[in-house]
């Protein structure tokens, strides 16, 4: 009767123990998945309706935390005279799914100099896109809302890569 009962007391500790061993397997699954991105840096080309010229850029996605990237990129606008650069300080947010979507809003300082003359333009960013999810390079699009002294819309796509 006695082994009885430290064969149920080994029984049931070897269950709770393969339990949790069977959730902590899970979690790491879940948080590979949805949890936080490794930080990336990467390159894009655009366009931009507004000023209707081409555009060259870098960005970076620093996780703050899981889901929420800190987003500063770079670009730099093919103008025929001058020269047109704006700097990006963004936060984007990407649900907890599969899909590499994502949204994100910040500030956009732009730069315009022609001629002996300059101007700074400060303006609010609202933008979207796709991005993969896995590998060491991630391809993603993005579209992007400048809103301030007037507003324009721009598409730009280009390749991030995990450090």
């Amino acid at each position: 009767m006695r082994s009885f009962g430290w064969w149920t007391v080994v029984a049931l500790l070897g269950l709770a123990l393969g339990a949790t061993a069977a959730q902590a397997q899970r979690r790491v699954r879940r948080t590979r998945l949805v949890g936080s991105d490794p930080p990336r840096i990467g390159l894009h080309l655009g366009y931009n309706f507004d000023v209707d010229r081409a555009l060259l850029g870098a960005q970076a996605s620093l996780p703050l935390v899981p889901g929420f990237d800190f987003y500063p990129s770079f670009d730099y606008y093919f103008v025929p005279t001058g020269s047109l650069w704006a700097v990006n300080a963004d936060l984007k947010y990407r649900p907890p799914t599969i899909l590499g979507w994502y949204v994100g809003a910040g500030l956009d300082i732009a730069h315009t100099s022609a001629a002996g003359s300059s101007a700074t333009n400060t303006n609010l960013n609202l933008l979207a896109g796709l991005e993969a999810r896995r590998g060491p390079m991630r391809p993603y699009a993005e579209a992007r809302l400048l809103l301030g002294n007037g507003s324009a819309l721009q598409l730009q796509g280009g390749l991030s890569f995990v450090l």
